[in-house]
């Protein structure tokens, strides 16, 4: 049974008129990924993972090849908050504030439901992509623990192996006769993975952080009267990350740093969220009844440390090594009521749904300390300026109704409709109409059309972020802001969405499923960080921020760029899935299943600044475009027999290409224009997942071996003159085959 995507209760996935699919807590687990998202993306060929962290911060995931403000995450049907700190880093993602699914335990989850379809119409704004359902852990009984640790063993010669742990613990009780309450935690850690070569410092690649992150999520049901359900979760997630910058040479500054210095930002997160409800049944004369509350926020206070300010030092003799640099606040209280019955009409079933919400945003920055920002700042992440920092808020107001009947045996239709009232966008409406026809128990057709609304986001609008190294600069500015519109930036106007799709369903005999859909989405006003600008004009752009910048700099390596409604967009792919069980008797049963998913994103309209400058350069367009892979194909093979269960994945990431700017290696004509750049094309990749695991005690210990990546695959290494100084010795714009390697790992897990 499925909860995301339709108002019945009945519903199953495979008789859904939209393409769902289920993934399990067992299967999540399977990956060896210790994090959400890249378990997803090990399960899932419509979803890609950044290959960086999101500035050290959060790793956003992309459905369908969109980015993930595209995508709208639900933890149990409620509307999940998204993250402070903007994605400042070149490539596909920047500028999202995605979801962080991290901050939820991996051992909370009992499965999640992806709907790889447009649902404004149904859940709102951000829904464009599709919508992830976490589904978390009900059970009132049983206790269970798992260990797992793991490395990257064939990088320890050539940087640092990236050691991690995570311990996970879940368990259940009984409140009284009718009621439950489960409680799940975690602890994560992991070091700095740097890749390169043992004696050439200048190939270090900076992969990830190092990270500690400790979350705990609290899930309680009670029956209050034969016909009202109390319910709640609640999660909590503390974060530690420290990133490594550009490592500083000694001629920085010798007096302070000698030997040099590698500045790093740290990032100290609270990521928390509430939901409390009560439901029951025979409201009105038989209307399911559902009244909810959720509150939820990303609080992050970021610092640089190990660093210096070389122009506060010549100014004053002497300079701060670490500060506070800026902090971000993103917050979210959702209110829902939301009311369905089920009726006949002429002799055939018809299900009503409909329901009211409110939602109150907030989003707060705060500038850091005076010597972390003035005089050109700390090195490597300067601090924010006081003209960036404020305090912004809006209320949206929804309601919405959703019909779904059959009026002949066999066909199902659906109908939703929504109206939204944002306070600085004003009024927005999305519908969906989706249709089912079950031409036998073994063939089925189903097919939708569906129009989506995103407004720009609270930070879309007002965030801004520096970044000074020795040798450039460079900047997002706040689109409002008078530096951005120095730049030719105007007013954000909302994204609007058209999406179509069809499939089949296909059972062509028993134990064999099968599922394709074809799909479009058009996206218009598309929001993205562009344009983009260097020399002189972004100098007197980052000026106006009240940023100094350092003296002598090469101004073509100084740039600026700011949100716009960039352009319009055209996604159109297909996603095939199919499953088969095979029987072996006493030599078992294998699990066999097969995920594609091949799409193309083209551009179909680029839009001017109010100078009338394309808003997006080349570059950019290779983001939206071609960063992508253009096909993922998942297979897996899971083999059980007795006590043991292998599991065997092999995934194929399809072709990525970027335009990538020319580095200090390069002639001096092309050295980081942003005109002309260097085509770069990373090739199809195969790699290979293994994962081996042994059961005793009747099943209540498990201890497992995996490796993910046996065979050590990476992309595609820069030439030199694509390689910025220092880290860049492989293209991170593109999302693909990881940088990291082979994962080597071993999971002990207990059930009481």
């Amino acid at each position: 049974m499925i909860v995301t995507g339709t108002r019945d209760s009945h519903r199953t996935a495979r008789s859904s008129a939209s393409p769902i699919d289920i993934i399990t807590g067992a299967e999540l687990a399977r990956t060896g990924a210790l994090n959400i998202a890249d378990a997803l993306a090990r399960t899932d060929p419509s979803i890609n993972s950044s290959l960086l962290a999101g500035s050290g911060q959060v790793a956003g995931i992309r459905m369908r090849g969109l980015t993930p403000n595209e995508v709208l995450v639900l933890v149990d049907g409620k509307r999940r908050h998204t993250t402070g700190v903007v994605a400042t880093y070149s490539g596909p993602e920047h500028g999202t504030t995605p979801v962080d699914l991290n901050a939820i335990p991996l051992s909370a989850i009992d499965h999640i439901e992806v709907l790889r379809d447009g649902a404004a119409a149904m859940y709102g704004s951000d829904a464009i992509a599709g919508v992830v359902n976490i589904i978390l852990k009900k059970t009132d009984h049983g206790l269970n623990t798992s260990f797992q640790s793991g490395a990257h063993p064939f990088n320890f010669l050539y940087g640092s192996p990236g050691w991690d742990y995570q311990l996970n613990a879940d368990g259940g009780l009984k409140l009284g006769t009718d009621g439950y309450l489960h409680l799940s935690g975690q602890v994560y850690h992991a070091d700095h993975f740097v890749t390169g070569t043992h004696y050439r410092p200048e190939d270090y690649n900076f992969a990830t952080p190092e990270e500690t992150r400790e979350s705990l999520a609290i899930e309680l049901g009670k029956n209050i009267t034969e016909n009202v359900k109390f319910y709640a979760n609640i999660t909590y997630m503390h974060r530690h990350i420290q990133l490594y910058e550009t490592n500083r040479l000694p001629n920085i500054l010798p007096s302070v740093y000698p030997w040099g210095f590698n500045p790093s930002s740290v990032n100290e997160e609270n990521d928390y969220a509430a939901t409390l409800g009560l439901t029951g049944d025979h409201f009105l004369g038989g209307f399911h009844w559902d009244l909810s509350t959720t509150y939820g926020a990303d609080e992050s206070r970021l610092s640089t440390i190990n660093s210096a300010n070389t122009s506060y030092y010549a100014t004053y003799g002497w300079t701060p090594t670490k500060g506070f640099a800026e902090a971000y606040r993103n917050a979210q209280w959702t209110n829902n009521l939301d009311l369905s019955r089920g009726f006949v009409v002429l002799g055939r079933p018809l299900k009503l749904a409909f329901g009211a919400e409110h939602r109150l945003e907030t989003y707060d920055i705060v500038s850091g300390n005076a010597p972390t920002y003035l005089l050109g700042g700390l090195q490597g992440a300067p601090g924010l300026t006081p003209q960036s920092a404020g305090s912004w808020s809006r209320d949206i107001w929804a309601g919405y109704a959703d019909v779904g009947i059959s009026p002949v045996r066999k066909l199902d239709l659906d109908f939703a409709g929504r109206f939204e009232h944002y306070t600085d966008f004003g009024n927005a409406e999305s519908g969906k109409v989706s249709a089912r026809y079950e031409v036998s128990k073994r063939l089925a057709f189903r097919a939708t059309i569906s129009n989506g609304f995103r407004a720009p986001s609270l930070a879309e609008q007002h965030f801004s972020s520096l970044s000074v190294t020795p040798t450039g600069a460079s900047g997002s500015l706040a689109v409002n802001s008078a530096a951005a519109e120095l730049l030719g930036a105007t007013k954000l106007k909302p994204e609007r969405s058209t999406n179509i799709s069809g499939g089949v369903v296909f059972e062509p005999f028993p134990r064999l499923h099968v599922t394709a859909d074809a799909y479009q989405i058009t996206i218009r006003d598309r929001i993205l960080g562009g344009g983009n600008y260097n020399g002189a004009l972004a100098e007197e752009a980052i000026g106006l921020t009240g940023i100094a910048l350092p003296p002598g700099l090469d101004p073509s390596n100084v740039t600026a760029n700011y949100f716009s409604n960039a352009a319009s967009t055209r996604t159109q792919g297909v996603d095939i899935n199919a499953d088969y069980v095979t029987r072996f008797g006493r030599y078992g049963v294998v699990d066999w299943s097969v995920g594609i998913d091949l799409n193309r994103t083209r551009l179909h309209h680029l839009s001017n600044d109010a100078n009338g400058t394309p808003l997006l350069n080349a570059q950019a367009i290779g983001w939206i475009t071609t960063a992508t892979p253009r096909s993922k194909i998942i297979l897996n093979a899971r083999w059980t027999i007795g006590a043991w269960d292998v599991n065997v994945r092999q995934t194929r990431y399809g072709q990525t290409t970027g335009n990538l700017t020319y580095q200090v290696a390069a002639p001096a004509a092309l050295r980081y224009s942003i005109q002309q750049f260097a085509q770069f094309e990373n090739s199809p990749r195969w790699m290979t997942d293994l994962e081996v695991t042994r059961r005793f005690m009747s099943d209540r210990l498990r201890a497992t071996i995996g490796v993910n990546n046996l065979f050590n695959v990476r992309p595609r290494k820069l030439p030199l003159i694509l390689r910025y100084n220092g880290n860049s010795i492989y293209d991170t714009s593109s999302s693909g085959i990881p940088i990291t390697g082979s994962y080597w790992y071993g999971r002990v897990g207990y059930s009481f």
